[in-house]
Parts: C-alpha cells; sequence; structure tokens
C-alpha cells in the first residue's frame, strides 16, 4: 500500500503467495519448454532454429535503446525500450497467436514451436522475478 502527498491511498494486490506464483511459473515454464522440444523433434532443424530464436528475441529488445544505457540507473531499462520490452514479455502475445495457429486453416508446425519457446521465456523471466516494466524502466513491484 503506497500513500500519495494528497492522502489518498492505492492499494496494489496481488494474487497469492509469491512462492506459489514462482511455483506456478515453474510449472508453465517447464511445460512450454518441453513443448518445443517435442516439436523440435518431430519437425527438425526449422522448428529448432525459431524455438531457439523466440527463446532469445524477448531480450533483444534491450537493443532498441541500446545508446541510452549507460546513462541508465543499476536495472533501469530505457524508457524508448519498454513498450517493446512489455510486448515481447506478456504471455498474451504469444497464447493469442497460438489460438490463432490452432484456429486457422494455415499450418507451419515451427511456428508454435517458436511461441512454445517464446512461452517458455517469459515463463523462466517470472520465475527468476523478471516482469514487466515500468515507463520509467524499472522492474514494476
Amino acid at each position: 500500500m503506497t500513500t500519495t502527498a494528497d492522502m489518498t491511498t492505492t492499494v496494489t494486490r496481488r494474487i497469492g503467495d509469491p512462492a506459489l506464483r514462482r511455483g506456478a511459473w515453474l510449472a508453465f515454464a517447464l511445460f512450454w519448454s518441453a513443448f518445443a522440444v517435442v516439436e523440435c523433434v518431430r519437425h527438425g532443424w526449422p522448428a529448432t532454429v525459431l524455438a531457439l530464436a523466440f527463446l532469445v528475441l524477448p531480450d533483444l529488445t534491450f537493443l532498441v535503446a541500446l545508446d541510452e544505457a549507460p546513462r541508465m540507473a543499476r536495472g533501469q531499462l530505457p524508457p524508448r525500450a519498454v513498450p517493446y520490452y512489455n510486448a515481447m514479455h506478456r504471455a498474451s502475445v504469444p497464447l493469442a497467436l497460438a489460438v490463432a495457429c490452432a484456429a486457422l486453416p494455415l499450418h507451419w508446425p515451427p511456428v508454435f514451436a517458436a511461441l512454445s519457446g517464446w512461452l517458455a521465456h517469459i515463463s523462466y523471466d517470472r520465475v527468476f522475478g523478471y516482469g514487466l516494466r515500468t515507463k520509467e524502466g524499472f522492474q514494476r513491484g
């Protein structure tokens, strides 16, 4: 709970125990990692390349404002990179794309491997305590 200067109170509520939440994210991360591996084994090198690329891709958003990084505080992402970082670290984006892949008549299995790698990345970030950023570039608390 935080109190502002005009004495109004803002309450931030998080559901559940942090350890339980991280445990759930770990289960999610292991599920999507296993799914990515299965897709890579079943569909060969295109699936493997895409799964590995999307496992790393969300963190490449740091490169958007690499020139501003030396002027930032420790742990702060340059504000110009925050919208890209947050977009790539929302689980709803790859989940919606996975549903679209399943619903549409287009079928190319490496895409689902890529989405699995992306979801695994997001899940591992949450397990290790990395989440979305504030507009100033700091971790949301």
